[in-house]
């Protein structure tokens, strides 16, 4: 099972992507989705901000479930308070795995807001905040 995960910024721009999963393929461990999947992920991501944004307005949660599908893969999302979207394209229902993951993956990006060399919108390339979200990813995924 493969799962791509993307933090979109304030102004609709990728901070952080992450393509992982459970499945194992090939000799490194590296879960993928085929090669046309793989670069459709973006596009299938944006493609559903427009529902996000208009989901967002219609509850008072951060965690708003699976908003959007394309073909059998779903979109769930997540609204932080300042305007962040956090979007995973996944292939099975798992609300209570997701939303946990959503969770602590907010967690890991306020303390990545409370850096001093961090600014809003500016892509996250630190190894730690990636190993750590894998292995959030691990864990309830």
């Amino acid at each position: 099972m493969s799962y791509y995960l993307a933090i979109i910024g304030t102004k609709d721009c990728p901070i952080y992507e992450l393509e992982f999963g459970t499945n194992r393929q090939g000799g490194d461990g590296v879960a993928r989705f085929s090669p046309e999947m793989k670069e459709l992920n973006p596009f299938i991501l944006h493609a559903a901000l427009d529902v996000v944004e208009y989901v967002q307005w219609t509850t008072n949660s951060l965690y708003l479930k699976a908003v959007d599908n394309f073909y059998s893969y779903m979109i769930s999302a997540f609204v932080t308070a300042g305007n962040i979207k956090f979007l995973l394209l996944h292939e099975t229902r798992n609300e209570d795995g997701i939303r946990q993951f959503f969770s602590d993956v907010y967690d890991l990006y306020v303390k990545t807001l409370l850096s001093p060399f961090y600014f809003t919108n500016q892509p996250i390339q630190s190894p730690i905040f990636d190993q750590k979200v894998r292995q959030l990813a691990k864990r309830y995924l």
